[in-house]
């Protein structure tokens, strides 16, 4: 971000009202009766969506060069990937062990 550059306060307003629309999201799909596949797929994106509009606005990052916002959400994005390419393979040893309860 230039300096001085101002960000008007309207704007971190509307953020703030978005973010707290989408925790309502949230909680409104945790509350209902959601299969768990689609609760946790739907969370999931509830989430990216908010940690986006966290990073653009509350970090500045909307306001920085390409290569910096590659720096900070190519990490995301390779654990994003990560996770949907284990979680077949953690499932199964998961369902492959017995687990009792104490």
């Amino acid at each position: 971000m230039a300096e001085g550059t101002h960000v008007p306060i309207r704007k971190y307003l509307v953020v703030w009202l978005w973010l707290f629309i989408l925790s309502a999201l949230a909680y409104f799909i945790d509350v209902v009766h959601v299969p768990a596949p689609w609760k946790a797929i739907l969370l999931v994106v509830v989430a990216l969506m908010k940690a986006g509009m966290i990073m653009a606005v509350f970090m500045h990052l909307g306001y920085e060069r390409l290569s910096l916002i590659y720096a900070v959400v190519a990490p995301l994005l390779f654990l994003v990937v990560m996770t949907i390419a284990f979680l077949p393979e953690g499932t199964a040893i998961l369902g492959s062990h017995s687990i009792v309860a104490p």
